[in-house]
C-alpha cells in the first residue's frame, strides 16, 4: 500500500495518534503520511524493533517512546496515551493508512453522540470487503449471531469495535484503566469494549470515517512469530473467560490442537505446525498459572497478573 500523496496539514490541537510498532518499517510510512496529512500530531511507541521503526517514525515527523523490550499491543498503547494531553486519543495499527477526512468525520460525530464511549471508522481491506467485528466472546449471546450480521451504511451502534483504529476520550480511557495491562496481545480491544458498554457508554461505527486496513501487515512474518501470537492467542482467551466468569475452552481444544500440530508436522506444514503448536503451549501455560507477563519477562515491571 503506499503512501496517499497528501501535504502535511496545520497540526490539531484535539487529538493524538498512538501507533505502536513492532518491526513495522513496511506500513508506518504509509500510515503516517495518512496522518500528517489530518494535521494528526502521533506517538508511535516502538516495541524494541529490531528494523528502523524508530528511525521512520521520527523521520515523519512522529514523536517516538521506545521500549527496551516489546510491551505488548495494549500496554504500548497505554504508555502513548499517558504520554500525550489532548482530549481524544485516536489508537491506530501501523499497517491502517487513514482516508482523507476520517478524522473530523470522527471528532464531528464525538460531538454528534456524545454517549458514545468509543468510535471507530468504516474499514476496507485490500479485497474491498468491509470489517465489522460479528462476535466476540465477551458479547452478550443475543448479540453473537454471525448469520445476522450486516454491514452498516451509516452510523451505527455496535455491540463491540475493531481496535485496528479507535478513537476515545483521553479522560475515559485512563479513567477506565486503559488496556488491561495482565493481557500482552489478543482480546485486549474486546476487554476494552465490554467495559466500556458494562459502564453505560455506546460504541459507534461512524460511516463517513474510511480507512484501509492491510490486516496482519503491522510485523513481518515468521515462525517464531506465529508460535508466539497463538500461545498468546490460547492464553488470553481462558484470561478473559476467567475474568468474566464465562465457560474456559476445553481439555478437548488442546488435545485437538495437539493432533494438529502433530499431523501439520508430518506433512512439514511449518506454519501451520508452529501455530496449532503455540496454541497447545499457550494453554497448557495457562493451566499452570503462567502469565502472559511472565512469559514476556515483563512481571518484574507490572507484578503479577493474577
Amino acid at each position: 500500500m503506499s503512501a496517499p500523496a497528501q501535504a502535511p496539514a496545520p497540526l490539531r490541537d484535539d487529538v493524538t495518534a498512538i501507533v505502536v510498532a513492532f518491526d513495522s518499517a513496511e506500513v508506518l510510512p504509509a500510515c503516517l503520511a495518512a496522518l500528517a496529512g489530518e494535521g494528526v500530531p502521533t506517538i508511535v511507541v516502538d516495541n524494541a524493533s529490531s528494523d528502523d521503526s524508530a528511525a521512520i517514525a521520527k523521520g515523519h515527523g512522529a514523536r517516538v517512546l521506545a521500549n527496551a523490550r516489546n510491551e505488548g499491543y495494549g500496554r504500548a498503547n497505554n504508555l502513548g496515551v499517558a504520554a500525550c494531553d489532548t482530549p481524544f486519543v485516536l489508537i491506530v495499527n501501523p499497517d491502517l493508512v487513514l482516508g482523507p477526512g476520517a478524522v473530523a468525520a470522527l471528532l464531528s460525530a464525538a460531538a454528534l453522540y456524545p454517549d458514545a464511549g468509543m468510535l471507530a471508522p468504516r474499514i476496507v481491506e485490500p479485497s474491498g470487503r468491509v470489517f465489522v467485528q460479528p462476535r466476540s466472546l465477551l458479547s452478550p449471546p443475543h448479540l453473537n449471531q454471525a448469520k445476522a450480521l450486516v454491514i452498516p451504511e451509516g452510523d451505527a451502534c455496535l455491540p463491540f469495535l475493531s481496535g485496528a483504529c479507535l478513537l476515545i476520550r483521553r479522560e475515559l480511557f485512563l479513567a477506565l484503566g486503559g488496556f488491561d495491562p495482565a493481557i500482552f496481545l489478543f482480546y485486549e480491544d474486546d476487554d476494552l469494549c465490554r467495559r466500556l458498554r458494562d459502564s453505560g457508554h455506546a460504541l459507534v461505527h461512524v460511516d463517513a470515517a474510511r480507512v484501509e486496513h492491510a490486516r496482519g501487515r503491522s510485523s513481518k512474518p515468521d515462525l517464531g512469530r506465529r508460535f508466539r501470537a497463538r500461545w498468546h492467542l490460547a492464553w488470553s482467551h481462558f484470561y478473559v473467560a476467567a475474568k468474566y466468569g464465562l465457560p474456559a475452552p476445553s481439555r478437548w481444544t488442546i488435545l485437538e490442537n495437539g493432533a494438529k500440530a502433530i499431523g501439520y508436522g508430518l506433512i512439514l506444514n511449518l506454519d501451520k505446525l508452529f501455530a496449532h503448536a503455540g496454541s497447545v503451549a499457550g494453554a497448557r501455560a495457562w493451566r499452570r498459572n503462567v502469565t502472559a507477563l511472565e512469559q514476556e519477562e515483563l512481571v518484574e515491571k507490572a507484578g503479577a497478573a493474577r
